[in-house]
């Protein structure tokens, strides 16, 4: 969908911003041309397909629950863009429909160029003698133990059936209609030997074994359904135990109204209507694929022994600093600052930081934010180490972290047995900031050491995703954090903060003020420029502050990876705004607000800051966040002279912005610049330990202008 520009937009008028769920939608349309992108092996084209089928699940599950219950309410209020929820709902059922039928489309496409590669994906149709025997075997071993047929009659009631799980509809030729829920324990795709690759989904398998679920009736008809259930929580946040609450509040998010009901395209009409009218679903969102259903299952086929179909594994690299101090992490940070950049960096150095915390005598206390963190998490067994060795440990885990509820509760439990202290933040707040502050007895005297990061302690997603850890000792930065965290237990508001800023209190506030002050600059007729990196743009002060700028003459280039309610290059209002997202192998995530403060960018004097704060709303205002000045010369010079600068001399996993919502790529050249390929290979400043700092700027820069012009010269 795009916006139509020839009406005028002004300051005042509603068109000035994009939709946030179009805005969405067209992300994870970026998400899912990269399957087509064939500069990346076939497997990882295939694991792109697989990811926007994920991305929409969640977007039905939440986004557009969201919409319906609006309009079921009967609520009329308009977007900051001006729809009202039904004509949000209906936009974004056009485009989700659109969506789905180019995701059929790229299926059949990668299915073509698998099948070259000896990955084919049969079906019944199209079995050998050889699949079908060995189809059998699997049938009686392993599915036929396990499934549980349900007639439809009236001694039979419609069941229960799971979120995005999929059942068989069939109906014999005596007119039984049965039931057949494909239990999650299954696999997906079933592999038909161990030599080849030759795949079988697994309700295919069940179809062939259909005369030993009916061995007396003959099947006239039958398909495959899945239903999306509504998955917004709701709990009342000031109950005595929140914890209860919450778990309360996941027994009953299972059994969430049907938001859409998927059906196959095999399954007859009266029989899709049969199911809409059971599972009370509207029109609208019972939809018939064409292709497969559960796009997002697609990623169990990118096996380990077809390496040569993926990208080459990349290992991350380890924080020299920390080596020249013998893995004395403590020792390594009073030397001076230090950032690590994820996934490039090994998010090794934050688990070892918190674990030698644990273990040295030395350690007070420890604080540490959980927003998310993985399954087997070493961050939280290093916090209930530290607690064993009688530490002062506190925890403030956040239960309103979406589809991590049940995770953290886990955690939650297993520390306070330990001895952690766990609290769960504020009630009108999320806690979204990634903060640890450690304290240890130095010469007779306490000293502070604090971690701000930008993205989640979470070691798995840390290999994908693009995110920045920042060390300091800085006494202001370690106090200012420890008043966040009294804020946090104690309902402390900070007050006279030295350095940071946090949301709900000030972030906004200062970031706003920082455009302002680049606004005067421009006015002054001095270099006014703003460079920002983020996640998603939605507050709409940020944005008419950013249009303010613009249409002073500030320079501004914006990276925003997702939703982006901004519009870019409308004359008068946003001509001197660029915004592009980056898709790529890694999941942009970090968060960095750089202000040129009077100069010319790049440049020692502008102002960094690095966040966990998206400019959102539900960022800004509704959650606790931290803004973090970057002040240390070389972490400085990392983030905006390496990682910011190539960033936005980034070509080839560029996607441009334009007024009317349409997204372009910037390059589709070989040697287009590549951000994340720079980053692979040029190590990082920060962390080089006893190098030579000037040198390695020198070359870093030198490296940054020097591929940057590649695609020129290929052209």
């Amino acid at each position: 969908m795009t916006f139509p520009v020839a009406e005028e937009i002004t300051m005042e008028t509603p068109r000035r911003f994009f939709n946030r769920e179009l805005s969405w939608l067209a992300f994870n349309r970026r998400v899912l041309e990269e399957a087509m992108n064939t500069r990346y092996p076939l497997l990882e084209r295939l694991r792109f397909l697989a990811i926007s089928g994920s991305n929409l699940d969640e977007f039905m599950m939440v986004r557009v629950a969201g919409l319906a219950e609006q309009v079921g309410a009967g609520l009329a209020g308009r977007s900051d863009d001006g729809m009202t929820p039904q004509e949000q709902l209906e936009a974004v059922s056009e485009q989700v429909d659109l969506l789905r039928a180019k995701q059929d489309e790229y299926f059949q496409i990668l299915r073509g160029e698998l099948e070259k590669e000896g990955i084919v994906l049969v079906s019944r149709d199209t079995m050998t003698k050889e699949d079908k025997t060995r189809a059998a075997a699997v049938f009686d071993e392993q599915i036929f133990p396990v499934l549980t047929p349900i007639a439809l009659d009236p001694a039979h009631p419609f069941p229960f059936l799971p979120n995005l799980s999929n059942t068989i509809f069939l109906e014999t030729d005596d007119g039984q209609r049965a039931l057949i829920p494909v239990p999650a324990a299954l696999p997906r795709f079933v592999r038909l030997g161990k030599k080849n690759a030759r795949w079988i989904a697994v309700e295919e398998i069940i179809m062939c074994g259909i005369k030993k679920l009916f061995p007396k009736r003959k099947v006239k008809s039958s398909g495959l359904f899945s239903v999306i259930r509504n998955s917004l929580i709701e709990v009342d946040e000031r109950a005595e135990d929140l914890m209860m609450q919450f778990e309360t509040a996941l027994d009953k998010q299972r059994r969430g109204a049907v938001v859409s009901l998927i059906v196959s395209h095999d399954l007859p009409e009266h029989l899709a209507a049969f199911l809409a009218k059971k599972l009370g679903v509207e029109d609208w969102s019972t939809v018939k694929r064409e292709g497969m259903l559960g796009v997002r299952s697609l990623s169990m086929l990118i096996t380990p022994d077809r390496k040569d179909l993926q990208f080459k594994p990349y290992e991350a690299r380890r924080a020299e600093r920390v080596r020249d101090f013998k893995g004395d992490h403590f020792a390594a940070i009073r030397k001076k600052d230090m950032v690590i950049h994820h996934p490039y960096e090994s998010f090794d150095v934050v688990v070892k930081f918190l674990q030698q915390a644990a273990k040295d005598p030395d350690v007070v206390s420890i604080k540490q934010t959980l927003y998310r963190t993985n399954k087997d998490s070493p961050i939280v067994k290093a916090l209930i180490a530290a607690a064993k060795n009688k530490k002062e440990v506190t925890a403030v885990v956040e239960l309103r972290a979406r589809f991590d509820e049940a995770a953290n509760i886990k955690w939650a439990k297993d520390m306070e047995k330990a001895g952690v202290h766990v609290v769960f933040g504020l009630v009108d707040y999320k806690t979204h900031a990634k903060l640890s502050l450690v304290t240890r007895k130095e010469d007779g005297k306490l000293r502070s050491y604090a971690h701000f990061g930008t993205g989640n302690y979470h070691e798995v997603t840390a290999h994908i995703y693009t995110d920045l850890s920042f060390f300091t000792c800085d006494k202001d930065l370690c106090a200012d954090a420890a008043l966040v965290f009294n804020y946090l237990t104690g309902y402390a508001a900070p007050e006279n903060l030295k350095k940071l800023y946090i949301a709900p209190i000030n972030l906004r506030e200062k970031i706003i003020d920082m455009i302002e002050r680049e606004i005067e600059f421009a006015k002054k007729g001095k270099p006014a420029t703003i460079w920002a990196k983020m996640n998603s743009l939605l507050d709409s002060k940020v944005i008419d502050a950013l249009y303010r700028a613009s249409q002073a003459g500030v320079k501004i280039v914006l990276i925003v990876r997702g939703i982006c309610a901004l519009r870019p290059g409308i004359e008068g209002l946003s001509e001197n705004i660029k915004v592009k997202s980056i898709i790529g192998r890694f999941l942009e995530h970090a968060r960095v607000y750089c202000f040129g403060n009077g100069r010319k960018m790049p440049d020692e004097n502008a102002k960094v800051f690095i966040s966990s704060a998206d400019m959102m709303p539900r960022n800004t205002i509704h959650r606790v966040e931290t803004l973090v000045p970057i002040e240390n010369p070389t972490v400085h010079e990392q983030i905006l002279g390496q990682i910011m600068q190539a960033n936005v001399k980034d070509e080839a996993l560029s996607w441009d912005l334009h007024a009317d919502m349409s997204y372009t790529r910037e390059s589709d050249s070989p040697q287009a610049f590549s951000c994340h390929q720079f980053f692979m290979t040029h190590p990082s400043l920060s962390g080089r330990g006893t190098a030579k700092l000037r040198d390695i700027v020198a070359r870093q820069k030198k490296a940054v202008r020097k591929e940057a012009k590649t695609e020129n010269k290929g052209k």
